[in-house]
């Protein structure tokens, strides 16, 4: 398993989580952003710059995507992409989007987003909070010790 992360929007509470986890268990996890992002110096630990424009960090990630891989992202879209690629994806919220779960979530960001274009702005997510980070450590962990034990 090697952990792909689409950088540019993820919380660095979470980043630390993986980098912990990485250097707990020696999975790999490589960040994907259009800017630089630091890493620690860890063989296993690594960033990828891409370049600014409308899903290039996406578009990355599928690319180098393998089965059995997991995505940590908040794109409806690339979680979609990457279960089509049977890799895993989940959210930084800890929310692991499955084949039954990424339908309804696809038809939701639809709708907000053509509220959105008619005028009407939800105000985006509430912040991270606590319970949203144990949350990702929590299903982080479960993922990590399934692949292991296999």
């Amino acid at each position: 398993m090697h952990i792909w992360v689409d950088a540019d929007a993820c919380p660095v509470v979470i980043k630390q989580i993986l980098f912990k986890a990485s250097r707990r268990t020696g999975v790999a996890v490589t960040l994907v952003a259009n800017q630089p992002i630091n890493v620690p110096r860890a063989p296993q630990i690594d960033a990828v710059q891409v370049a600014s424009g409308f899903d290039v960090a996406d578009d990355e990630i599928v690319k180098r995507l393998s089965a059995g891989d997991l995505v940590i992202t908040a794109d409806i879209a690339l979680a979609a992409e990457a279960l089509d690629r049977q890799a895993r994806a989940l959210s930084p919220r800890g929310e692991l989007y499955t084949a039954d779960t990424i339908k309804a979530r696809l038809g939701m960001r639809d709708f907000v987003e053509t509220l959105r274009a008619s005028g009407l702005h939800s105000g985006g997510p509430d912040a991270m909070n606590h319970t949203d980070r144990q949350r990702f450590a929590n299903q982080l962990d479960r993922l990590l010790t399934r692949q292991l034990k296999s």
